[in-house]
C-alpha cells in the first residue's frame, strides 16, 4: 500500500466514524500520515536534506 493509498483511507473512515474518540485517533494517524507524504515529497524534490543533521 502506498502512503496515498493509506492516506485516502483513513480520510474514509474518519468520515465514517461515529465516535469522538476514534474520530481523533484516526485524525492523528491521519495528520502523520500527510507529515510523512511532505517528508518524502521534500526529500524526493531536494528541498530538505535527507542525511543526519551531523
Amino acid at each position: 500500500m502506498t502512503i496515498e493509498q493509506h492516506i485516502e483511507e483513513l480520510r474514509a473512515e474518519l468520515k465514517t466514524a461515529c465516535d469522538a474518540a476514534e474520530r481523533r485517533e484516526i485524525q492523528t494517524e491521519l495528520d502523520l500520515a500527510q507529515a510523512e507524504l511532505a517528508i518524502i515529497t521534500a526529500e524526493q524534490d531536494g528541498s530538505v536534506d535527507a542525511g543526519p543533521p551531523f
